[in-house]
């Protein structure tokens, strides 16, 4: 069976990218998003109808006035994989974008599409296991009794599970709201570094928020 990281290391050569300054995406994090410029319908479009992978990048400063063209794309981006999508009768889509890993933009194809492609380089992350791993998940835990019961459900599991780079980009995901700063950690390529980055993250959100007062009688 053809695994996520196959599935993107397939695309290398002409990966479908979608530049989207307002949003980063993670690998093992889910993003919704909806597609309604023609060019990115294309680009779902065919990509639906091939191996559902696409990627998602950050414009360089001074895009503004020219995203309407092809400004200069970041060179870190997010490869991931469509896992629902919703075609609307107008055309445009609601989809899921999951991502698998990070990936090196190495040089842009030719303008002969609607929207962009480029040839990657994937960068999965190493193994790693260390005291940065259980002191993250210490810190959400702490997190999660000063936030929304929902949120902290949601966020516990994930973080329970999951190991290595793995765990600061799933945590990062959840709690790091800025675009900049999430751009910043998804270039951070030392997992042991991007955990305690994101670990200083999670300690400043804490700091700022009060423990959740219990709700009812207590016994």
């Amino acid at each position: 069976m053809t695994t996520a990281l196959e599935r993107i290391e397939r695309t290398t050569q002409a990966l479908k990218v979608f530049p989207l300054p307002s949003a980063v995406l993670f690998p093992h994090a889910v993003l919704p998003l909806h597609i309604f410029e023609p060019r990115y319908r294309a680009l779902v479009k065919a990509a639906l109808e091939g191996d559902k992978v696409m990627a998602l990048a950050q414009l360089e400063a001074g895009w503004e006035g020219q995203y309407g063209e092809r400004p200069p794309m970041q060179p870190m981006l997010c490869a991931g994989l469509i896992i629902w999508h919703e075609e609307l009768p107008d055309g445009r889509y609601n989809i899921l974008l999951q991502g698998v890993c990070r990936a090196r933009l190495l040089a842009e194809l030719p303008p002969d599409k609607p929207y962009r492609e480029v040839r990657v380089q994937p960068l999965p992350d190493a193994v790693y296991h260390g005291p940065e791993e259980e002191r993250l998940r210490q810190a959400v835990f702490e997190l999660a009794g000063r936030v929304p019961a929902s949120f902290a459900e949601n966020l516990l599991p994930v973080a329970a599970r999951s190991q290595g780079g793995a765990l600061a980009d799933v945590v990062a995901a959840a709690v790091v709201p800025e675009p900049e700063r999430r751009q910043e950690l998804l270039c951070e390529l030392d997992v042991r570094a991007r955990l305690e980055a994101v670990m200083e993250d999670v300690g400043e959100l804490v700091a700022r928020l009060s423990p959740v007062k219990p709700v009812g009688p207590l016994n």
